[in-house]
Formats: structure tokens, sequence, C-alpha cells
């Protein structure tokens, strides 16, 4: 008689987390389904791409399974045991008075998993604070500081998924809110990870504690990001696709408006359902291109459609929506720069230092 064996803890610990990332991943696509719009979430800390690398590519995450380990600490489904020790620095320069940044450290830990612990913030700079009657009362601050709490477990040599948890505190003079997030990502690799694809819920949560005892919109979304190398090209290929949990990205904007009326005749044209489906897909979409030269020297370029149309301005064309980037690696140390313009005033420059202790 044939006696059945029963399942290692190794591979029941696998079905069960496998399970329960697909229970979560439903659970976060029906919270806040219309969240994740300009003007409409509160945490902006969220709003900023991490690191020179995601923001150089025009992205918040990517799914791209090597040693860096800014980039595994946006996507924790590339929490991998090759990360073994590495921690990261950003630092952003925003507008005036203002920056933003982010630390973070990862230890991959034999049969456990990988492990990483990161700490975001933006700080708006300093105001000055007046009573009714227009007497200086003196200077405030404002910030946002997010933790993060993060771990990845391999399922498979295919397979592998990951956990942010992120405490986020709002701080705006005396008043404070706080908020409780999570990211849940899956991410698939084929065998000589020249393919890698990531489908991410990212800050689905609440405020738990408010201003005003208002509750208000946390920035939910879920996304999908996959990148691809050709076997002897020196580059290799990012997409992103966007606000899935929206459809419609879409509005009225009074300098560009989508119908036109004859000043002669006074007859309208409206905008053509499939010129106005093609622009709405392309508003979910993001493209970016990455060239190593001798694994020494890298350059990055990114394209988000979605921002250049928003930031049209009076021109037809600008380079809102553009990112660049570029940097050096070494053995253990990588130096990377960034500028993203996400308007006609003003870009961001990002700085990121990544170290591998091994």
């Amino acid at each position: 008689m044939r006696v059945g064996r029963h399942p290692s803890p190794a591979r029941l610990l696998h079905h069960w987390c496998a399970s329960f990332s697909i229970a979560l991943l439903v659970l976060a696509g029906h919270t806040n389904l219309r969240a994740q719009v300009a003007g409409l979430n509160v945490l902006s800390v969220f709003d900023l791409s991490p690191t020179a690398r995601t923001a150089a590519l025009g992205m918040d995450y990517l799914s791209l399974p090597d040693t860096d380990a800014a980039v595994a600490l946006g996507n924790p489904s590339l929490l991998l045991p090759g990360l073994g020790q590495a921690a990261t620095l950003n630092f952003i320069t925003l507008f005036e008075g203002s920056n933003a940044g982010s630390l973070g450290y990862v230890h991959s830990l034999p049969r456990v998993g990988t492990l990483a612990v990161g700490l975001q913030f933006i700080n708006y700079g300093r105001f000055r604070e007046y009573d009714e009657e227009e007497n200086y009362l003196g200077d405030f601050g404002a910030s946002d500081y997010a933790l993060t709490l993060a771990y990845g477990l391999p399922l498979s040599d295919h397979l592998s998924i990951g956990l942010n948890l992120k405490p986020v505190l709002s701080q705006y003079e005396e008043y404070k809110a706080v908020a409780l997030l999570f990211d849940l990502s899956a991410s698939y690799f084929n065998s000589s990870r020249s393919f890698a694809a990531t489908l991410m819920a990212r800050n689905a949560g609440a405020q738990i504690a408010t201003f005003d005892q208002t509750v208000e919109r946390v920035p939910f979304e879920l996304s999908a990001a996959l990148s691809y190398k050709l076997r002897n090209a020196p580059f290799r290929i990012f997409f992103a696709a966007t606000e899935l949990q929206r459809w419609n990205l879409n509005y009225t904007d009074p300098l560009h408006p989508t119908s036109t009326t004859d000043p002669f005749t006074g007859e309208t044209t409206e905008q053509s359902s499939t010129a106005a489906f093609f622009d709405n897909l392309m508003r979910h979409t993001i493209f970016g291109l990455e060239l190593n030269i001798r694994r020494a020297f890298f350059a990055r370029l990114g394209y988000s459609y979605r921002q250049n149309a928003e930031m049209l301005g009076f021109d037809s064309f600008n380079l809102s929506g553009f990112s660049f980037g570029a940097g050096v690696r070494t053995k253990h140390l990588d130096i990377a720069y960034s500028r993203r313009n996400y308007h006609l005033s003003q870009a961001l420059n990002y700085f990121t230092l990544n170290y591998r202790f091994q």
C-alpha cells in the first residue's frame, strides 16, 4: 500500500500566502474605487516617485528583479533572496522651501524570506502664522511621514509575493492625522529574468485619526507593470498600466475642449468616440527605457501621456510628462540622478544612493 506524504511546512506556507494574497487583492479591488484622482485624496507623500530610478522612468514602482534595494521597497514582491543586505538613500528637491526623501534597509534571511524597513517624508517648509487682526504669531511647519515594513517571499523560481505595511502620519501645524495602509504585490519572472510582470494593489487602507473628524480618501490604486530585455540588447523596456480601478481619467479642460464650434455656422463638432476611447486608454499608460553601458553607466528615459495631456497649457506640446536620468554603478554602490517634468514651470530633481553590503 502506498503511503501519502504530508506537505512540508514550507509548501504549506507557500499555499497559504498565495491564497491570502488573492483574497487581499480582491478586497483591495473593492476599496476606495474612486480614489487616486488629483486633489481628491490626502497623503501626498505617495504622489511622488520615491527614487531616482522610478522617477527617470516616469513610474511609481518597477517590475525588475535585481539588487536595487530602492526598487524592492517600492515593490515588495521584488524582495528576493538575491538582495542579501542592501541600503538606499533618496532625496528630492521640490518647490521653494520644500523637499522630500526616503531611506531604507533590506535583509534576506534563509528559509524566512526577505525583510525591509523604510521611511519616506515630505517637508512642505515653514509658514508664517497670523491671527484675525494680522498679528504675527510665529512660524509653523507641515509634513507627511510614512514608515514602511516590508516582507517578500518567493513561491517558486518564477513567482513571488510581497506585502508593505505603512503607518502614515500627517502633521500640519498643531493638526495631526494618522492612516494605516498596505501594498500587496505579486510578480512573475521568466527563467532568465529578462521578462518580469507585477500586479499591485497600492495604498489600500483608511485613516484611523483625522484632522477634523472627517475621514478623507486615501490614494488607493490598482496597477500593473512589466519590463523586458532583449537577449543581446543593452537596454530594457518598461511599461506600466495605472489606475486600473478607474477607467475614466478624462476631465473638462477649458484650454483644450473636446468640442469645437464653427464661428460662422454655430455648428458644434464633438470629439469622436474612437478618439475619446484611445485618449482615455493612453492616460493609463507609462513607458520607460533604461540603457546600460558596460554595466558601469546607465541612462533612463520615461514618458507619461496623462501628465503631458493634463499640463499642455496654451501650447500644443511641452516637456511635461517626460523624465530622464543617468548614473554610475560600481560593485557595491550605485549613484543616480533624475529630473522629472511635472508641469511647465517646475521639474523635480532626484538623487539616489544604493549600497550593497555583499
